[in-house]
């Protein structure tokens, strides 16, 4: 293994920094494309399932070109509950194309983020499929707080 300068590393990190940024910047449109698709085909759930559909089909054509590979013995050994994490995706996803036309994008998604901020830190705090944990503590809960009052303040400004 050939050792990672400091500076490589901070590097990287800022790329997924930046990739995490640009990933949830793109939530908003996503969730604006489905909604159309949502109306004009008039059903959420089917907007939601050619949503996947077309997601899948960009995940195959990226494995083929990639030549990813998979471990069928980590794929056979895998815990049924982790396969939840589809459901719970499809779940997102179609409660986003519901909510987003009655709620709008900045309340849907600061809701999305007070939740995902809440949960998080509760994963964190009590180790819950994270890799360390991390007890929770007046800042993390000042920070919830103020993602809270923000979502507040957008509801009624």
């Amino acid at each position: 293994m050939i050792p990672r300068s400091p500076d490589i590393i901070y590097m990287n990190k800022l790329l997924w920094i930046f990739l995490a940024f640009v990933s949830g910047a793109f939530l908003p449109i996503q969730a604006g494309l489905n909604s159309r698709l949502g109306k004009n085909i008039e059903s959420p759930v089917f907007a939601s399932f050619f949503s996947f559909l077309v997601g899948s089909i960009g995940l195959v054509t990226y494995i083929l070109l990639t030549k990813q590979t998979i471990s069928i013995p980590g794929l056979k050994e895998t815990p049924w509950q982790v396969w939840l994490g589809g459901l719970l995706g499809a779940f997102y996803v179609t409660v986003i194309i519901l909510a987003f036309p009655k709620l709008g994008p900045g309340l849907t998604f600061g809701l999305v983020v007070a939740g995902q901020m809440i949960f998080s830190i509760l994963l964190e705090h009590y180790n819950i499929m994270v890799a360390q944990q991390n007890p929770i503590n007046l800042m993390k809960v000042l920070g919830v707080v103020l993602v809270v009052a923000g979502v507040v303040i957008i509801r009624n400004y």
